[in-house]
């Protein structure tokens, strides 16, 4: 049979350059991953692997060291899945800007990642659960460039204003595995704290803020090639429709608290970045940011505070930035949550590193951690 690599379906990304295949023998195919449309970013990859069964593959990224973000390839794993359920870290190295990943597949269809995949098809389903849940109100806030919907779900209703959207760089997709965590925990009608958090707030999801980046197989932009974490201060529905829309919303309702949902590609850690450089910060803002920080930090162990991005200097913030955009905008309690691509290196997993069910956990927690200050936000 012959070897084949494809990724012709959604969030698929890999461009096949060659295909070694010796019969009965080791099969190497060297591979690069295809950039963002009418951009330069590339990162992610997904694709599938068909005909290999019980023989050794070597599958070489030749263009590493020009991708987003380099030094995120040391000391990573891809993800592998011969289910598309069950996603494990996969035999990588990188060494002279090639990404290699070895694997003897057991089944003639194997699907390898950047990270495990959350689909296009996932998505409504998701949206198609949660919007039948009781107390929880579904909207349309308008279509992307490419047509796709942006959708909001909405439940509770306290006088705080919560806003949780994730995915505005559709590669990182545990930050929709995040959501997915997030929303059952909130659809729980015999849990506490979606309870509390219901009676107190009015809570505003949006799982995918870039569907058409997402089915694209995107890293970092949408159809455009627009990176929507950096439209939030004058966002258009010609260039950046999805950030347009979310914050037209949030306008109306005005916002207490957000958090923006991300993937990390190079830190091998949990963290949260904040809004400090605004220009507008006051001290109980600040305060509560660091409450809600060292809270969740003291609550999971899969979180920490050491690592993480440079705090930026007083009124020095990049208000294109959701996070501050939004702190400065609403005098709003804001923060950015980051998750990474390759592990937590304090608390690792040999067979799955960082993972769909982390990232699902971590939703929880953030949740439990909010409930325990909604009064103060």
């Amino acid at each position: 049979m012959t070897i084949s690599i494809s990724s012709g379906f959604d969030s698929g990304n890999i461009r096949v350059l060659s295909i070694t295949d010796t019969p009965g023998g080791a099969v190497r195919a060297e591979l690069e991953i295809v950039t963002d449309h009418r951009s330069d970013f590339y990162q992610w990859f997904h694709f599938r692997l068909a005909n290999a069964a019980g023989r050794e593959v070597e599958l070489a990224i030749a263009n590493g060291a020009k991708s987003a973000y380099p030094g995120g390839w040391p000391g990573y794993r891809a993800r592998m899945s011969e289910d598309r359920e069950n996603w494990f870290l996969a035999d990588t190295g990188y060494a002279d800007g090639v990404l290699t990943i070895r694997a003897t597949p057991d089944s003639n269809a194997v699907w390898f990642a950047y990270f495990a995949p959350y689909s296009m098809e996932r998505h409504h389903d998701l949206i198609a659960w949660a919007a039948t849940q009781p107390g929880v109100a579904h909207r349309e806030l308008g279509l992307t460039l490419d047509g796709q919907p942006i959708d909001l779900l909405t439940l509770g209703d306290g006088a705080k204003q919560v806003w949780l959207y994730a995915r505005q760089h559709p590669g990182e997709t545990m930050a929709e595995w995040w959501m997915e965590g997030a929303l059952e925990r909130l659809c729980d009608e015999q849990d506490a704290v979606a309870r509390l958090l219901r009676q107190k707030a009015t809570i505003h999801v949006v799982p995918n803020m870039n569907p058409d980046g997402s089915r694209r197989g995107h890293l970092r932009t949408n159809a455009a090639g627009v990176n929507l974490n950096r439209e939030w201060h004058e966002p258009t529905m010609e260039r950046s429709p999805e950030v347009k829309l979310v914050r037209d919303a949030m306008d109306a309702t005005g916002v207490d608290f957000a958090m923006d949902v991300h993937g990390d590609e190079a830190i091998p850690a949990v963290f949260i970045a904040g809004f400090e450089g605004i220009p507008s910060i006051t001290e109980g803002q600040l305060a509560l940011y660091h409450r809600y920080r060292d809270t969740l930090a003291a609550r999971t162990p899969d979180f920490q505070t050491r690592l993480g991005y440079p705090v930026a200097g007083a009124g020095k913030a990049n208000l294109s930035m959701s996070t501050n955009q939004i702190a400065e905008r609403f005098g709003a309690v804001a923060m950015t949550l980051e998750m990474p691509f390759k592990d937590n290196d304090d608390l690792p997993d040999a067979d799955y590193g960082w993972s769909p069910a982390r990232s699902a956990q971590l939703g929880r927690d953030c949740l439990a951690v909010l409930a325990e200050m909604i009064d103060a936000v």
